[in-house]
């Protein structure tokens, strides 16, 4: 009969933390996918909220346009009642 021999208490323990430093290392592996994935989601929004932005001012109506365009209606109405009508 043999005796089965213990395994040598290092190279477990060296086993042990190779298996914790694998496991460490896939975690943070999978931490870094999902960073990744957010900051190129956030990046896409941005884009999306910039474009979003850049449509809105160039259909709105400039403030001084609308002023002239009042001021000329006005001018416009005053000349009509000096007229006489």
């Amino acid at each position: 009969m043999t005796a089965h021999r213990d395994p040598d208490p290092i190279t477990a323990d060296l086993a042990e933390l190779r298996r914790l430093l694998d496991v460490r290392t896939a975690t943070v592996d999978g931490q870094l996918r999902l960073q990744a994935e957010r900051c190129e989601q956030n990046t896409r929004d941005a884009d999306e909220l910039h474009a979003r932005v850049m449509r809105l001012e160039s259909r709105r109506w400039p403030l001084p346009s609308l002023v002239a365009l009042t001021g000329l209606a006005a001018l416009a109405a005053t000349v009509w009642q000096l007229s006489g009508h």
